[in-house]
């Protein structure tokens, strides 16, 4: 184990294999919006793999992966490099594996491995599909569906889904904020350094960020529940499990005598929609349901012009024509000065609805000039999940040091598995923007985390030590380029190093199907705490809504 000295020198963002294999995985993105993109330029920062083709109804953004990441801008995408979407990959796919079973000659390669960035719900038509097809490893954006049915039918799925080999292909959710060089110390801290003794308490918070929750969750995808999914699930499920991570899961899956996750014991949750509702609207604003003809937009916070055109933020004024100006115009980059981009804006932000449009037709786009005081949103803005772990020892696998407790005096049938309590905190209402932090409380310390150091308060000691984990890029504490690296070398190591799927699974990927069930259900028994406003017994809610229904599979 490496010392506390050394441990800022020897957390990164992923490995990367240094000897480079003679036949990389080949990449297929499906989805070429933001994170389709962030992933695709990941991988190129990756000597592990290479995008080869892309799945992208929108030409514009089809076009720009393409030649940011597969064919550059000299020369034209060869065949089996573009797709319009993920149904013409299909077929295409099919069509390709026959030929090579005919044995045609000339066959294009196929790929290897998928991420899936599409939209949160075609997650499952996507990956339903991918597995019918069957050999190709995935990655999909989190969350892996958008309710509990549909992340059961996909975790069954995705058990049956096959190499050549007759092995399980190796998955990876996009819950990157395991894989970020911040919480992977973190991790390191806690479980083989015991920097606080035993874990009793941890309080993290979210902070969305008071303009982004606007953007994302008042006027954009993901503002209502019927057509996306709680706010807890699609901005927050990886929150939850890097929590279950952190308290939950074992130290190290690959290890052989590993033990069984430490299950929590009862989960409860509080939140609402508090602010962006119309009992919220200043009467000053009158009737005006859109920013452009609103008598107090110039004095407003949440004026859509001063998010997306204006200076002090991140609007074109500012020079920014990435998220979320992008996400208004996709082709803001087209547009050759700032005046036909401002245009362009200022034309997408006045469009607006009234009663006469259909309730369906208003659900099936964004609006990003519409007053956040009169949309149509209605997912929690603030959000308290709480959960809680009762003892649980177990027998300890026999230890070469002679003694049946660590240098804390904690026995080894408690260490990681006492009593403890984990409580989330996601909030809209704040300066930072997705700048996480996080306090972890223990028998023999204190941690305090934010999104660049970690101080530890050494009790036995009374010293303070600041870790500062270094980062390559600012996508999600690093998380965004360490998950992309973790998963293109999972699926170099099986295709060109011997590897089995399930090692490969277990000592790079380092989270199991299991893990993603798990947490994934976590967040909807949390949503039937909230709304039933209870104490739900997490294991009994689990044999009833998940296990019941996860007989048929013998993984679990």
């Amino acid at each position: 184990m490496s010392s506390l000295q050394d441990i800022d020198g020897t957390v990164g963002s992923g490995r990367r294999d240094e000897n480079q294999s003679p036949n990389l995985p080949r990449i297929l993105i499906i989805g070429a919006g933001s994170r389709g993109l962030t992933y695709a330029r990941a991988v190129r920062s990756s000597n592990n793999g290479v995008v080869t083709a892309v799945a992208e109804p929108n030409e514009y953004k089809r076009t720009q992966l393409g030649q940011a990441t597969i064919w550059g801008t000299q020369d034209p995408p060869t065949e089996g490099a573009v797709f319009g979407d993920w149904v013409e990959f299909v077929a295409y796919e099919e069509r390709r594996r026959a030929r090579v079973l005919a044995g045609d000659k000339d066959v294009p390669p196929g790929v290897d491995a998928v991420f899936v960035c599409v939209l949160d719900d075609m997650h499952r038509e996507v990956v339903l599909a991918l597995t019918r097809l069957g050999g190709l490893h995935i990655m999909c954006e989190k969350p892996l569906a958008t309710t509990l049915k549909d992340c059961i039918d996909l975790y069954l799925a995705l058990g049956s889904n096959t190499t050549a080999k007759g092995e399980q292909a190796v998955f990876s959710i996009g819950h990157v904020l395991r894989y970020s060089p911040h919480n992977k110390m973190l991790r390191r801290l806690i479980h083989e350094h015991h920097a606080i003794g035993e874990v009793l308490s941890v309080v993290h918070t979210e902070p969305v960020g008071w303009w982004h929750f606007t953007h994302s969750y008042v006027r954009g995808n993901w503002r209502r529940e019927s057509t996306a999914a709680p706010s807890l699930l699609t901005k927050s499920c990886h929150d939850i499990d890097v929590l279950l991570w952190l308290l939950c899961s074992p130290p190290d899956y690959s290890a052989r005598d590993c033990p069984p996750p430490h299950l929590p014991s009862t989960v409860s949750s509080m939140g609402s929609l508090q602010y962006f509702k119309k009992s919220r609207k200043p009467q000053a604003a009158g009737a005006a349901t859109n920013c452009l003809s609103c008598p107090i937009e110039e004095r407003c916070k949440y004026s859509a012009k001063r998010i997306y055109l204006g200076k002090e933020l991140v609007g074109l004024g500012s020079g920014n024509k990435n998220w979320p100006v992008s996400i208004v115009v996709p082709d803001i980059e087209s547009y050759g000065d700032e005046k036909g981009a401002s245009d362009a804006l200022l034309l997408e932000l006045g469009k607006d609805y009234n009663a006469s449009l259909p309730d369906s037709q208003v659900a099936r786009r964004n609006w990003f000039g519409r007053c956040v005081y009169e949309s149509d949103n209605d997912v929690c803005d603030e959000q308290v999940v709480t959960i809680t772990w009762e003892e649980d020892q177990i027998q300890p696998a026999p230890s070469s040091r002679g003694t049946s407790e660590d240098e804390s005096g904690t026995s080894d049938s408690i260490h990681g598995r006492g009593a403890k309590m984990a409580t989330f905190h996601m909030v809209a209402q704040t300066k930072a923007i997705c700048e996480r932090y996080t306090h972890l409380y223990g028998t023999d310390g204190e941690i305090y985390a934010d999104s660049t150091t970690i101080t530890v308060q050494d009790f036995r000691t009374g010293k303070s030590t600041t870790h500062r984990p270094r980062l390559e890029s600012a996508g999600h504490g690093d998380g965004d380029v360490g998950l992309t690296r973790q998963f293109v070398l999972a699926v170099d190591k099986v295709k060109n190093h011997g590897w089995s799927t399930d090692r490969a699974q277990k000592e790079i990927i380092g989270c199991t199907l299991k893990e993603v069930i798990r947490s994934h259900a976590m967040v909807f028994c949390a949503e039937k705490a909230r709304k039933d406003r209870a104490v739900v017994d997490w294991q009994q809610w689990w044999a009833a809504e998940v296990e019941s229904r996860l007989s048929q599979n013998p993984n679990l």
